[in-house]
């Protein structure tokens, strides 16, 4: 096995290990489509840095932040559902990515593409993910209590808004982070679909959370491995791996 391999897959182990962090978080919030929606929001990004010779990877943190400060904006002066919110961003941004995209590629940014990844993505994705672990164990108590009850997080003196923002914002960074490995479509099963099979198996906060990260690690390592062996793109292989986790989950549901 190469060095440039054992780099990707340790990179990709790191994304995979955030997301499913972030996931956790998600899953309990009832907040799956969001993660799905700004994998989408990336794509218009993505396309713009592309036809400007930019990395693509900052084209989506770009598109990516915008697109939360838009959310969380609305939500919070609008009575517009947050579902909905999220729908108009998605339909909007996909549309818009698929029209503006290079041809070339447009199969790159939508499924990801291993090739792409040099020294200073792989750096970049590092930082990124220590970063998302350590701010979001510094929310963590604030995110779990406004689970249970906004009202009750703000009357001990929290600021959900401010708590709701950052966390919208590190979901964006790994969305950004993901989606030269498994693409635009299919960045948001990243965040979903480990934690979603971590909720099956767990029985307590904590081990979710756990088993959350490891299925995320082991979806992005054996994703990575697959897709180098059989020369396919990455992002299906990455995918397919953690629903196979979800099935197997499934069977073995914590009672």
């Amino acid at each position: 096995m190469d060095t440039n391999l054992l780099m990707l897959i340790f990179t990709g182990a790191l994304v995979g290990a955030s997301s499913g962090f972030l996931g956790s978080f998600m899953v309990l919030k009832r907040m799956s489509l969001v993660g799905d929606a700004l994998s989408h929001v990336a794509l218009p990004g993505m396309a713009i840095a592309l036809t400007m010779a930019i990395n693509p990877m900052l084209g989506a943190l770009v598109a990516l932040t915008v697109a939360v400060f838009g959310i969380w904006y609305l939500g919070e002066k609008t009575e517009i559902y947050p579902e909905a919110l999220v729908g108009v961003f998605f339909t909007a941004s996909l549309a818009i990515g698929i029209l503006v995209t290079p041809e070339p590629e447009l199969l790159e940014a939508l499924f990801g593409n291993l090739e792409t990844i040099g020294l200073f993505d792989s750096v970049v994705t590092i930082f990124a993910s220590f970063l998302i672990f350590i701010v979001t164990l510094r929310l963590s108590d604030k995110l779990l209590l406004g689970v249970v009850s906004e009202d009750l997080a703000k009357s001990g003196g929290i600021k959900v808004s401010k708590v709701n923002l950052i966390y919208l914002l590190l979901v964006g960074l790994v969305v950004a982070l993901g989606v030269k490995f498994v693409g635009t479509l299919l960045t948001g099963a990243m965040v979903i679909v480990p934690a979603a099979a971590a909720k099956n198996l767990a029985k307590s906060i904590k081990s979710f959370q756990i088993v959350s990260v490891l299925i995320g690690v082991l979806s992005a390592a054996f994703g990575i491995i697959i897709a180098q062996a059989t020369e396919i793109a990455s992002g299906p292989a990455v995918v397919l791996v953690s629903i196979t986790a979800f099935v197997i989950s499934y069977f073995f549901k914590a009672e």
